[in-house]
């Protein structure tokens, strides 16, 4: 979130956690502290950053989305 009161950044975290709880939360009874933390950084870094196509990035995931906008940023400095 950028800053406080932006309602385009409550959507995004809004829908974030919409996903993260119906997919990974409801779904799992951890064990341990360890197991919650060890599940929750593979559903983010990996899973929903590197897997899960996202509508609202033309179904590109996070990653490729960004890396997209660095190349065409990197081809607009070069013909600028």
């Amino acid at each position: 979130m950028s800053r406080r009161g932006n309602c385009c950044d409550n959507a995004v975290t809004e829908s974030f956690f919409a996903t993260f709880k119906v997919e990974l939360v409801h779904e799992t009874d951890w064990r341990s502290h360890d197991a919650a933390r060890r599940d929750i950084f593979e559903f983010v870094e990996v899973w929903y950053h590197r897997e899960r196509r996202h509508s609202s990035l033309v179904y590109c995931t996070p990653v490729e989305y960004e890396d997209q906008l660095a190349y065409n940023a990197r081809r607009v400095r070069r013909t600028a």
